[in-house]
């Protein structure tokens, strides 16, 4: 190979290489196909949900209530869950949480402030959340 070709070659390597390393532009996302309005207008859906009142002194225990049924919830004190969701009606809501169905009365739900009634083998629970802050960083744990 003469020195122009290996040059070309080396320009050509180089070209290619320096445009993979352009940085991708965040966009809005569009809405997606098939997704019927009442997805878009529950404001129950696709959000980090904080409860608030720290229960037993242990703060950040969050639920995220994605559209596809999956329910995320995790905490600042142990390692998140995915379970199955649904909503069984306007105001209520179920999940599984290790092997059991927790069943919950939707008692209040806005924007600002959702609240569940959990209703538990001891009685009814009344837990309060409200959307996250971003960003979001748990506090230290007394040690």
């Amino acid at each position: 190979m003469d020195t122009k070709a290996a040059i070309f070659a080396l320009m050509t390597v180089w070209g290619v290489g320096t445009c993979l390393a352009v940085p991708a532009i965040a966009q809005e996302a569009e809405p997606v196909a098939g997704e019927d309005d009442s997805v878009r207008e529950n404001p129950l859906l696709n959000r980090v949900w904080v409860r608030q009142g720290e229960a037993q002194g242990l703060p950040g225990v969050m639920h995220i209530f994605l559209s596809d049924g999956t329910m995320v919830s995790d905490s600042c004190w142990e390692t998140y869950r995915l379970s199955n969701w649904q909503q069984l009606s306007e105001t209520e809501i179920s999940w599984e949480e290790d092997g059991m169905t927790i069943s919950a009365d939707i008692a209040s739900l806005t924007s600002d402030e959702l609240v569940l009634s959990l209703k538990l083998m001891g009685g009814v629970e009344e837990q309060r959340f409200t959307p996250a802050d971003v960003p979001y960083v748990c506090p230290d744990m007394e040690k």
